[in-house]
């Protein structure tokens, strides 16, 4: 997409998101939900597949435009990029970079249009952000054409999986293997017999992003399910999937801080102590400043994690940094947020005080801020930093 296409792209989104999306925020975290017609519009506008490729029906955005749209999608509740993002981002990916031609081209144009939502099923009570602790198995019965595959096993935290259309499971084809070794990914429509869908998790925020268990009770599903057509992909699958969603979820933490920031200096300005505006206060402003370095930096960081990933630099020190750095910066972001609103920050109709309780989350999701710092020193202690 060229920069002309991309800006279009950018001021239709930044529109709709702050003029449809943001007043409808209050019923949102009421309803745990969204309105049908923002799911459909949202559909319209290709925002379930930006970063599907463009012949397979997507957008084509690369990782610096996906950058830029997630900084738009992020200026409003995070749930609102959760309906579509897994579609663009792990799920999606995943069958972008592994998956057959026939997968492709049979998945692909559902996934970017919308008609299909995809979830990724990695996630497990004893595998997390480290999926070498992953338990479901998947054990092959017959060859050839004849082959298939029977899933068992017990999924946590997937995000859409309540209306998802199709699953992307990880599971071990090698019962004997242990760690990172033996582990397939397959593609299992969420009506098979034994698929069964928990009711979505009440959370400490996020209102409207659904995350459900997901039970495999002897799931059968043929050879032709099997991504990538081999066995044991499944965790080079996962890692490229993840590693790019890192670097989306730091562009996302951006515009939360973009959001928030300005809240702040809007109430600043407005609320009076001791007959002046509180923007008038060093203290005050002391706060507004640290916010915008915080902000500023990472923007930076993220938006050159992004060209370095498009030239092919660096698929892993950037992401990971980026991801810490701005998950890290939002939490102090919305913590100065509620601080410099007061009481008022602390009240339920307040929106810093939803964006701080959503803030929490995204030091834990797509790998905690614990696995990135490991990941970040593997990395330099290899040399990758003087790349």
């Amino acid at each position: 997409m060229d920069s002309a296409e991309l800006a279009d792209v950018l001021a239709t989104v930044r529109a709709f998101v702050r003029e449809k999306v943001v007043p409808l925020e209050l019923q949102i975290e009421a309803d745990d939900a969204f309105p049908a017609e923002v799911i459909a519009q949202s559909a319209a506008m290709g925002l379930y597949g930006w970063a599907i490729p463009a012949e397979h029906g997507g957008l084509g955005l690369n990782a610096e435009q996906d950058a830029l749209l997630a900084m738009e999608l992020g200026y409003t509740t995070p749930a609102f990029r959760s309906l579509f993002g897994t579609n663009n981002g792990i799920a999606g990916q995943v069958l972008v970079n592994y998956g057959t031609p026939e997968q492709q081209r049979e998945w692909l144009p559902k996934i970017a249009s919308g008609e299909v939502v995809a979830s990724f099923a990695l996630t497990e009570p004893e595998a997390g952000s480290d999926p070498s602790g992953l338990r479901t198995r998947a054990l092959r019965e017959g060859e050839g054409e004849a082959a298939e595959y029977v899933i068992t096993g017990t999924k946590r935290f997937i995000t859409n999986a309540e209306m998802s259309d199709v699953l992307i499971v990880f599971a071990r084809t090698d019962p004997q293997a242990t760690g990172t070794k033996g582990i397939s990914v397959f593609l299992v429509p969420t009506d098979s017999p034994g698929v069964t869908v928990g009711p979505h998790d009440h959370k400490m925020g996020q209102a409207g992003a659904w995350t459900s268990e997901v039970f495999f009770d002897s799931v059968r599903v043929p050879g032709a399910n099997l991504i990538g057509g081999q066995e044991e992909a499944g965790f080079r699958a996962a890692m490229s999937s993840l590693n790019k969603g890192r670097l989306h979820i730091a562009a996302v933490c951006v515009g939360q801080m973009t959001r928030i920031l300005d809240e702040c200096t809007d109430y600043a300005a407005q609320a009076n102590q001791g007959g002046r505006p509180i923007a008038d206060f060093q203290l005050v402003q002391a706060m507004i400043a640290d916010s915008y370095a915080d902000l500023a930096s990472s923007r930076a960081l993220v938006l050159d994690s992004a060209r370095r990933w498009d030239a092919g630099a660096d698929r892993k020190l950037g992401p990971s940094t980026s991801k810490l750095v701005a998950s890290e910066a939002l939490g102090r972001v919305a913590d100065r947020g509620v601080q410099i609103l007061g009481g008022m920050g602390y009240m339920r109709e307040s929106a810093i005080e939803r964006f701080y309780r959503a803030a929490r989350l995204f030091r834990i999701y797509e790998g905690t801020s614990e696995i990135q710092r490991l990941v970040i020193a593997r990395q330099v202690l290899k040399g990758a930093h003087r790349q």
